[in-house]
């Protein structure tokens, strides 16, 4: 265990000094195989690491599922998605809110990306929400938690990253996502209405829309709900494999684009090498965190720490909440990526000797990383926030943060107590 630990450390240090994560991660993987081994099994090591990233069949889901999100955002369906929601509950008190959640969590399906729903939405929601007298602290509140969900409804490229780490079927993942992800959107809207009860003026009443303009807003949003529909309804019924689909989801992204002429010839540049560059960051980062894991597998650590659960008797469902909160503690200096591919290869080998489902598992380890985008003093969300409203200062934003923290905490413990909610649907997929 000992070199393990230095080894963490080490690699810490390194990225507190700027080096890139991934590089940090390969170098303390490759030179701690090299002294613990030697310097031709490193070499060795790196080669096959970087050749088997670049030839494996399951990765090629990234990218087209990166440019598939892509290719939707560019067609600028976030207003739609908002005004749908804005119809549907506008009229309640709190409702811009709640509709702010409910349009986050259907962007973050299609983007898959927490930051970027948080930034887009902030663009689309806030201005409405403030122009209807809605409080600084829960607008932003709503947008920061709401942008959270990018990363736990599907398809979501954090969860394709999970399953490629731990062996596990991509399908049933995303179909585990679904339930904790409706999960979350309650326990969001539960928090609006705790912020509007105590204060009746941060969220007031809006208009209530008539059948024709529910309909009318419902009309504009039906084809990228079915797009999503059709890949996860076909990866779950065995129609397709997550490869295929991503394929198929990647063309018809483009399609849609093309449709709603939002595709220019510079605009189709700019999303692929968007695409291009977003991917090429992942297989660094997962590159280094491969060989990091080798490196902690030639080690004793995962017997390690299964040796000292034994040894001290501690209870299994105490190791998991122990592993929750090392994960909200390194999502104050960690982004999303970089702190799964950091703690998966340690931390699933101890998950799945003391018997734990690896799926459930996931859905944790998603959910725990959607929490350290909006806890103090470092939620990447709320920074993305401050870069785009820099009228709303940090304490405010934090400030309205707050309920939705403390229901991500009772979504985590639902979540940690009941497990056959994210396992339920995975029991039906093939």
């Amino acid at each position: 265990m000992t070199e393990s630990l230095i080894a963490l450390g080490a690699m810490l240090l390194l990225i507190f000094m700027r080096v890139p994560v991934a590089f940090a991660m390969a170098l303390v993987g490759f030179v701690g195989l090299g002294l613990l081994r030697n310097w031709s099994s490193a070499y060795a090591m790196a080669g096959a690491v970087v050749y088997e990233s670049g030839f494996q069949y399951l990765l090629s889901v990234l990218p087209l599922f990166i440019l598939m999100g892509n290719f939707v955002t560019q067609s600028r369906m976030s207003r739609e998605l908002y005004n749908a929601a804005h119809a549907l509950l506008g009229h309640r008190r709190g409702g811009l809110a709640m509709s702010t959640v409910l349009a986050c969590g259907g962007f973050g399906a299609i983007c898959g990306s927490s930051l970027a729903t948080a930034a887009t939405m902030a663009k689309v929601a806030y201005p409405e929400m403030r122009r209807l007298g809605y409080s600084e602290e829960l607008a932003t509140g709503s947008i920061a938690a709401g942008g959270t969900l990018g990363i736990l409804i599907p398809p979501s490229i954090i969860m394709v990253v999970y399953c490629l780490l731990t062996e596990q079927s991509i399908g049933k993942m995303f179909a585990a996502g679904v339930l904790p992800g409706l999960v979350a959107i309650g326990c969001y809207m539960l928090a609006v209405s705790w912020v509007v009860r105590r204060n009746p003026s941060a969220g007031p009443k809006g208009q209530r829309s008539t059948w024709p303009q529910i309909r009318t807003a419902l009309a504009r949003v039906w084809a990228v709900l079915a797009l999503i529909g059709m890949l996860m309804g076909g990866i779950y019924a065995g129609v397709f494999t997550p490869a295929e689909a991503a394929g198929i989801g990647a063309f018809l992204g483009f399609a849609f684009a093309a449709a709603r002429g939002a595709l220019s010839w510079p605009s189709f540049v700019e999303v692929v090498v968007e695409s291009a560059k977003t991917t090429g960051m992942i297989f660094m980062v997962m590159i280094g965190a491969l060989m990091l894991a080798n490196f902690i597998n030639f080690t004793s650590l995962p017997q390690d720490l299964l040796d000292a659960v034994d040894h001290f008797h501690v209870n299994p469902l105490v190791v998991i909440v122990i592993m929750c909160l090392i994960y909200i503690v390194l999502g104050c200096v960690l982004e999303s990526m970089s702190m799964i591919l950091l703690t998966v290869p340690v931390f699933y080998p101890l998950v799945q000797a003391l018997g734990f489902d690896l799926i459930w598992f996931g859905v944790l380890v998603v959910t725990v990383t959607e929490i350290s985008f909006i806890t103090p003093p470092f939620g990447m969300n709320v920074f993305v926030l401050r870069g785009v409203l820099p009228q709303v200062s940090t304490p405010t934003i934090f400030r309205g943060v707050m309920p939705f923290v403390v229901g991500d905490f009772v979504r985590l413990s639902i979540l940690i107590l009941f497990p056959a909610i994210s396992l339920y649907l995975p029991s039906f997929v093939r």
